[in-house]
């Protein structure tokens, strides 16, 4: 199995919270036949698995090779779930979207011997904290630009005979 993770993308939201994407790919055979995508020890931080696209990988047989993801649901139980039933004859590749969980989450080679390569982002959110100068400065800049605006005249209405 290889595991890859490199950083890509670092976004703010709102100020309140930042969420950090790394590459995530897995490949799943016989010889290691699922991966298990735990979060940190850290409780700020919130880890989220978006799987992309699930691939058959090189030397494939022409087997059919089921993916299945195990994680949990609303209710906090957990639940396993084929996403994909993959044959090097009529679907070698199949795109997933933006099908995204929470960790911890397992994916399983249920069926097939592969070699079959999962791959997505890793998005860790963490909270940032605002300081309060920020808001201040704001207000401050928002009373500058009402002073600077001209004063606003009535127009002068026309007189009917």
């Amino acid at each position: 199995m290889s595991f890859s993770e490199e950083e890509s993308v670092e976004v703010g939201f709102t100020g309140q919270s930042k969420l950090e994407s790394f590459l995530f790919s897995c490949e799943l055979s016989s010889k290691v036949p699922f991966y298990t995508f735990q979060e940190d020890e850290d409780e700020d931080l919130e880890h989220l698995l978006e799987l992309r696209t699930i691939c058959l990988g090189e030397g494939v047989k022409e087997e059919s090779n089921v993916v299945e993801v195990t994680a949990m649901n609303h209710q906090g139980k957990t639940i396993s779930v084929p996403i994909a039933n993959l044959h090097i004859k009529c679907l070698p590749m199949v795109s997933l979207g933006e099908f995204e969980l929470r960790a911890p989450v397992t994916i399983r080679l249920k069926a097939g011997t592969g070699p079959v390569v999962v791959s997505g982002l890793h998005l860790i959110a963490s909270q940032v904290e605002d300081s309060d100068n920020s808001e201040e400065d704001e207000d401050e800049d928002d009373d500058d630009d009402k002073e600077e605006l001209p004063a606003i005249k009535p127009a002068k209405k026309k007189q009917s005979h």
